[in-house]
């Protein structure tokens, strides 16, 4: 059982880790300080960095088009 949980973890591991680093990347260029802080603290297992990167990044670059 402890075995089949380390592989679990390292599954969740190696899954967050690009998310996280493409999204703190990302806010970091963007020069957004509140979302690489958030991006930073919060563990959502990749989820709110793949929102971030798809859904909420593009909508300032959007809205700076015009």
């Amino acid at each position: 059982m402890q075995n089949n949980l380390s592989y679990l973890i390292l599954l969740v591991v190696l899954w967050e880790i690009p998310w996280k680093g493409a999204a703190l990347w990302k806010s970091a260029r963007r020069g957004e300080k509140i979302w690489f802080i958030a991006l930073l603290l919060i563990n959502t297992v990749g989820i709110l960095e793949i929102f971030y990167i798809f859904v909420f990044s593009r909508k300032r670059k959007m809205i700076d088009k015009y």
